[in-house]
């Protein structure tokens, strides 16, 4: 794509230019009106704007604003009869590449396109680059047409454009941090860094540093200033997920946080400042956890302004075939597979199962299935034993439980080949046949 539009009111001398650039290969259109050029712009993909200043509906000037609205990644030069210092200024303020005077411009016009174009191309990957992670990450990635997930997207997109604190509530693989994910890439900060921290996994004195950042030789090793994940994320989104995780102490510097943007790092006693979102999440009873003295009940108003519940997938089994449909496509096409067909009794084992993972869980499943499976069906045989079944609630940690299912298992890997799996399980054959007898495997 390397498109070029000219607006200017002046007809011969814009056929004029547009016959001498569309020389050099480029594709060129014509306006020779304002409205009539952001008409032209909105419909095709320009990357190179040529206006004069002064249009019969308009000011080229003031044109170069509109012009960066509808397509942020073009470039535009001004070209004028009767240039001005301050034309030229506000011009380059406004976003202009260049402001050139007409009559001046044979020499120069051609090598200012080229340069021009240069930086407009770059521009647009960069700008495609940016269009697809946002469309990767906005709500629009979260699967789902059951009430009560339509029910929580809803509550986040409102709450997207703002600033407020979010805190979102729910149990382990119910999609928090695409959610987060989701906050931050339609809301103003969209730009700016979307930093994740996992608080479960730093001890208390690692997480700080972490969070904080610290000075040089503010303990042993410590032999520079190192930025933290706070200032890492200044002007974007922080989300803190299992921030029930967080010991006491390091609550209270991070309610300092969301109170007046302000902390000071590890070592130094001056105070950092900065401009930062907070999204926290938990798959616990904060307000409980609290109420016990477990975390703090002002941190938990703070972070509690706007808190969102994720159902889990139990509790949108209408969604699990539509999930498991795009893992399918997803995997197959990761692993270089054909897209794999669900059977009825593959689909009905899905229903039915309970999902104690969530989505992380299903999503482990399907990548399981589509590495096993040999043609293009996804079958019932493909899925785990457990899926096959039931295990009453509270024998699976029972030691039999245990010792049953990875029979099953083995027996499943050699084909039901009763001596290979004794020789796998370090047993005996008679042993295993009176184990099969015993678990009514036979």
């Amino acid at each position: 794509m390397q498109s070029i539009l000219i607006i200017d009111d002046e007809k011969k001398l814009c056929s004029l230019l547009a016959r001498i650039i569309e020389l050099e290969g480029f594709t060129v259109f014509q306006a020779n009106t304002g409205k009539e050029g952001l008409k032209i712009l909105a419909a095709q993909d320009i990357l190179v704007v040529i206006s004069d200043v002064k249009l019969p509906d308009t000011n080229g000037v003031e044109l170069v604003k509109q012009i960066k609205e509808i397509r942020p990644y073009a470039e535009v030069i001004n070209l004028t009869a009767f240039g001005t210092i301050q034309d030229g200024v506000k011009a380059m303020r406004n976003g202009a590449f260049d402001y050139i005077t007409k009559g001046d411009d044979n020499d120069k016009i051609i090598p200012l396109v080229y340069k021009a174009m240069d930086k407009a191309s770059l521009q647009y990957r960069v700008y495609e680059l940016e269009t697809k992670i946002q469309k990767q990450y906005d709500f629009s990635s979260i699967l789902g047409q059951s009430k009560a997930i339509l029910a929580a997207v809803d509550l986040a997109r409102k709450v997207a454009p703002t600033d407020t604190t979010v805190l979102l509530l729910g149990e382990t693989g119910t999609g928090k941090e695409v959610f987060a994910q989701a906050i931050h890439y339609e809301s103003p900060r969209r730009a700016k860094p979307f930093v994740a921290l996992n608080c479960s996994g730093f001890n208390p004195d690692l997480l700080e540093s972490e969070l904080f950042g610290y000075k040089q030789g503010a303990f042993t090793g410590a032999q520079k200033d190192k930025k933290g994940l706070l200032q890492e994320a200044n002007e974007g989104t922080l989300f803190l997920d299992e921030i029930g995780e967080m010991n006491l102490d390091l609550q209270a510097k991070l309610l300092r946080v969301l109170e007046n943007q302000t902390f000071i790092k590890l070592g130094d006693t001056q105070t950092s400042k900065v401009n930062v979102r907070i999204v926290a999440a938990t798959n616990r009873d904060l307000k409980k956890e609290a109420e016990e003295g477990r975390f703090r009940l002002d941190l938990f108003y703070r972070l509690s302004v706007f808190a969102i519940d994720l159902p889990s997938l139990n509790e949108r089994k209408a969604d699990v075939l539509l999930i498991s449909k795009f893992y399918l496509r997803q995997f197959s096409v990761k692993v270089n597979k054909p897209l794999l067909t669900m059977e009825e009794e593959f689909s009905h084992l899905l229903l039915n199962h309970t999902w104690k993972g969530n989505i992380r869980e299903l999503k482990n499943v399907i990548e399981r299935v589509v590495i096993l499976a040999d043609g293009n069906t996804a079958s019932a045989d493909l899925l785990p034993y457990e899926f096959h079944h039931q295990i009453p609630e509270g024998d699976s940690m029972k030691m039999e439980t245990v010792e049953k299912i990875h029979i099953m298992k083995v027996l499943k890997y050699t084909s039901n080949n009763k001596t290979e799996t004794a020789r796998l399980l370090g047993i005996g054959l008679t042993t295993l046949y009176r184990k099969l007898d015993e678990y009514q495997l036979t």
